[in-house]
Order: structure tokens, then sequence, then C-alpha cells
């Protein structure tokens, strides 16, 4: 058994930051196996069920990424670093690029909606009407964009699991215990 070090209450994120951090993975691996259910199950599942789950999951991220962002600027836990200037370095790259995926897979989900013509509906509760007139080609290559974006969140995201993996089990300096959620 590995025994590391919980951090003290000093040396962890807040609640909320932890909170956000989770729902945003959550968010983003619901979001990444709704599109790959409706293409490889059978019709009879509810392409348009999924598609809508997908849509009303994409606004939920949006929300939560924008009160996220907010958070972090406005009241979030600022941590010093884990001891290694390498580590620290990269830590800031990969979550400066993970911000800027999510909010690029926020706007490009956002337009290519309304460029097919369609407005959102965030589980049958609200709708959001479309603000941008329908254009199929210029929708085509945002979904394109919207599909590699993807992609990327997935990679960079599983390198960040990877990071947190080998903090706790390699390096076992209680970075990973900074985000858990308190027990």
């Amino acid at each position: 058994m590995i025994k590391t070090a919980i951090p003290a209450a000093r040396d962890r994120y807040d609640r909320v930051t932890i909170a956000f951090h989770w729902l945003t993975a959550l968010a983003v691996l619901a979001l990444f196996c709704t599109p790959l259910l409706w293409n490889n199950a059978p019709r009879s599942w509810g392409l348009r069920y999924l598609e809508g789950v997908h849509v009303s999951l994409g606004i939920a991220l949006a929300v939560v990424l924008v009160a996220r962002l907010a958070w972090r600027v406005l009241a979030g836990r600022k941590l010093g670093g884990t001891g290694s200037r390498f580590n620290d370095i990269a830590s800031h790259v990969v979550h400066g690029v993970l911000y800027l995926l999510l909010v690029a897979q926020v706007g490009l989900g956002f337009g290519l909606r309304w460029l097919q013509g369609e407005e959102f509906s965030f589980f049958g509760l609200f709708s959001i009407p479309s603000v941008l007139s329908p254009d199929r080609a210029t929708a085509h290559t945002l979904e394109n964009l919207h599909n590699i974006v993807g992609w990327a969140i997935i990679y960079v995201a599983a390198a960040h699991a990877a990071a947190a993996l080998y903090h706790r089990y390699v390096l076992k300096d209680g970075v990973l215990g900074r985000m858990a959620p308190a027990r």
C-alpha cells in the first residue's frame, strides 16, 4: 500500500474549486460519450434524444466554465507550486491549454448549432434561439473543428490525469490530494 500525506487544509483547493473541477470533468466525459453513442448505437436508441442530451450538457458546461473562470479570478484559492520548476510550468501550460480548448469547444458548439439553424434546448426547460443565419457549409467546417477540439480535450485531459497519477504513485507528493474531494 502506498502511503502519501494527505494535504493539510491550507494545501488543498477550496471546495468550490474542487466542485468545479469535477463537474467539468464529468461534463466533458459525458459530452464526449454522447456522440460516440449516437454514431455507433442502433437508431432505435434515439439519435435526437442523445443530441438533445449533448446540447443540454454543452449549455451546462458553458455555465460551469464561466462560473469556474470567474471563481478562479475572483475568489479561488491559489496554491503554491509543487517544488519543481518544470512541474509548475508544465502544470500551468496544461491548465491554460485545457481552459483554451474548453472555451473554444463551447464557442464552436454554440456556433455550430446556430449555423445549423437550430435553437438550443436545455433539457426541455428553456430554449436559446439562434442568433445566426443558417449556413450549412460553415456549420460543416465548425462541426469538423468541434470534433478535433473534442479529441484534443480528451488527449490533454488524459495527460493531465496521467500526471496526477504520476504524482500520486511515483512522486508520492500529495499533489493529487489537493484536488480530491474532502473525506
